[in-house]
Order: C-alpha cells, then structure tokens, then sequence
C-alpha cells in the first residue's frame, strides 16, 4: 500500500504524485498502488482535469465536470486516460520512456455555471464548456493564458476545435456557454 503524507500542506503534491505513480504503473503493466489516503480534502467529490506534456508538447488531457468517486480516484482514472485514451493521440500514445520528462498538471474544476451573455467570463480566468444538442467542449482557463486568444477567438476556437460546431456557434441562441473556475493544483 502506498502511504502519502498526512498534512494539507501536501494535498497538492500528493494529487500530481497519485497521477504520477499511476502512469508509471500502468506504462509497466503493473497495477495501480492502492493508495492509503489520509487528507480528507483527497476524499471530497470535485471535478478534475489531467493534463500531460512532454518537452512542453501536450500528451494527453483528459477530465470530468462532475464526479461520483472520491479526488484521488478520479485523478488516477483521468491521468490513465489522459495517457491512452485522447483521441487527439490515438496513433501515438505516451511512452513510459516520456515518464521522467513528463509535466502533470491537475486542474481540479469548479461546478459550470450557464452564463446567458457568452463574452461575460474572464479570460485567464474562467474557462469555458459550450453545448448544442449532443456536441460540446470545453478550454481551461490555461489555454487563453497559452494562447493569447481574445475572448471572440476563445469562444470560436472553442466551438470548431472541441465542440465540433461552426464557428460562430457561440453566437446563437441555441447554444449554452458554461464558465468555471479552476485550481491548478501542480506543475512537474
């Protein structure tokens, strides 16, 4: 059993060290550590996103909204997914000679919060998941910081590259834009 440490000081670290150990076994074809968990902020039910990169080029991201199992659990499974299953790198999955190279951000998510004018969230801050019928995506607030992107672009980059909608989808009607907030909980 793989005992973390006990203070809330390293609840951060101790969630990038759970995706991290994770990965490496997985990769190996080995089973995940059963993680003794004893941070109660570990246990609580909260959306999460796990980004992996590799030399600063992106590997796999993949998260949930909303969560039926305890932080520490869906951090395995998104960093596991994030790792084979993104689409985006189906043909080229992560190695487990990445693993050393290897920046593991988790972004544990805010609930989403429908906002009825599109433009009224704050870039950098807020992120964005839009929804039309059974089409829907989402940017963290880390991709207009990496970007540079207005929040026009955000918006449209958001709905042709993830949502799979046209462009100016964003504008009409009967397409829902949500915002959240995030916490990066750690980098490398």
């Amino acid at each position: 059993m793989q005992e973390l440490e006990g203070n809330e000081a390293n609840v951060h670290r101790n969630l990038v060290e759970i995706a991290r150990q994770s990965l490496e076994a997985i990769l190996q074809d080995k089973p995940i550590p059963d993680f003794q968990i004893k941070e109660p902020e570990l246990l609580h039910r909260h959306g999460v996103f796990v980004t992996l990169k590799s030399r600063g080029l992106l590997r796999g991201c993949m998260g949930r909204f909303v969560s039926n199992m305890p932080l520490y659990q869906l951090v395995i499974e998104m960093a596991v997914s994030a790792a084979l299953e993104d689409p985006r790198f189906r043909t080229d999955r992560l190695r487990l000679q990445e693993l050393r190279d290897l920046d593991i951000e988790v972004t544990v998510v805010s609930p989403l919060k429908r906002i009825t004018s599109p433009l009224a969230f704050e870039l950098g801050k807020h992120g964005i998941y839009i929804k039309r019928g059974s089409c829907s995506g989402c940017f963290l607030p880390q991709v207009a910081q990496e970007t540079g992107w207005s929040k026009e672009e955000f918006l449209t980059q958001c709905c042709m590259g993830k949502a799979g909608l046209t462009p100016n989808a964003w504008k009409e009607p009967d397409t829902e834009v949500y915002v959240f907030e995030v916490d990066v909980v750690n980098r490398r």
